[in-house]
């Protein structure tokens, strides 16, 4: 058993370019599905049927877990059968047979322009700290990039004179994303006036830079974007938020959904349509102003 499963992570890793967090999220759901075989005398993943997956989803429903913890050990059984039926390791899939759990809409936290505002004006231009957090706040809610994303950007990967930047997300996948003027002119002048002093001296490939000249955190990042909520009065702010306010009011805009897909770096679509179901008044004026009895 795990000998095909270390097919399976490599399946994963080479061919699909799965990042390292979600790699350990497979394995950790399919260790504990193995254990819970050999605890019933299977040894052997051909010998899995119908049976032994809906005992496992409801001993797991027996322990209190989410249906989103469950869903997520579905996902993770789906994808190596597949692949084991792939490989012609077996001839039929038992967990086609399933249901995933049903799931609650959670719609996330969107900031309103004004508070955007307010946070983005937080920070103090006269200090070197100050005009680094400038730069980044400006820069993640222009450009709807993910915290790693961001904190992960190289000098390379930002052309100022283009306004883009191009950011590597999920699965190792590059995009361009541009960037809005005022984005680009905070940018311009923490690299000229706020990154050299942090640096002092040193070297470092990365955008963001602590006050030490190492790479920022996320650690460091959820600090800053806290303190500046504080600062602006803006309440429960996440470190995705700016990223969902981004999404929500471009689509708010006019922005068409296709195109934000491609901004966000969303593999799927449906992952994308989440931002309508948060712009209820623009709908309701489309709606009122196309319907022939409105």
């Amino acid at each position: 058993m795990e000998a095909t499963l270390i097919q399976f992570y490599q399946h994963l890793a080479v061919e699909r370019g799965l990042a390292p967090l979600t790699l350990t999220a497979y394995a950790q759901d399919l260790k504990d599905f193995q254990e819970f075989l050999l605890a019933r005398g299977k040894s052997h993943w051909l010998k899995v049927d119908l049976a032994d997956l809906q005992e496992y989803l409801g001993a797991m429903e027996g322990k209190g877990l989410a249906p989103r913890s469950r869903a997520r050990r579905l996902s993770a059984l789906r994808q190596f059968f597949r692949f084991l039926q792939r490989e012609e390791m077996m001839a039929a899939n038992p967990v086609e047979l399933l249901d995933s759990p049903r799931l609650p809409q959670r719609l996330p936290r969107v900031l309103s322009e004004a508070d955007v505002t307010a946070l983005l004006n937080a920070p103090d231009l006269n200090t070197v700290l100050g005009l680094r957090d400038s730069a980044l706040l400006e820069m993640l809610y222009a450009t709807g990039l993910r915290v790693s994303e961001l904190l992960g950007l190289t000098l390379n990967q930002v052309d100022l004179r283009r306004g883009v930047v191009r950011p590597l997300g999920k699965g190792h996948k590059e995009r361009v994303v541009p960037m809005v003027p005022v984005a680009v002119q905070k940018l311009n002048r923490y690299l000229k006036e706020g990154r050299p002093k942090l640096l002092k001296g040193l070297e470092s490939a990365y955008l963001f830079l602590n006050r030490r000249g190492g790479r920022l955190t996320r650690q460091g990042f959820w600090k800053i974007i806290k303190h500046y909520a504080r600062k602006a009065g803006v309440r429960e702010l996440s470190p995705h938020t700016l990223r969902h306010s981004f999404a929500t009011h471009l689509l708010g805009h006019g922005a068409n959904l296709r195109a934000l897909q491609m901004l966000l770096g969303h593999a799927d679509l449906a992952t994308t349509q989440i931002y309508t179901h948060l712009d209820s008044d623009r709908l309701r004026d489309v709606h009122h102003r196309a319907h022939p009895r409105a």
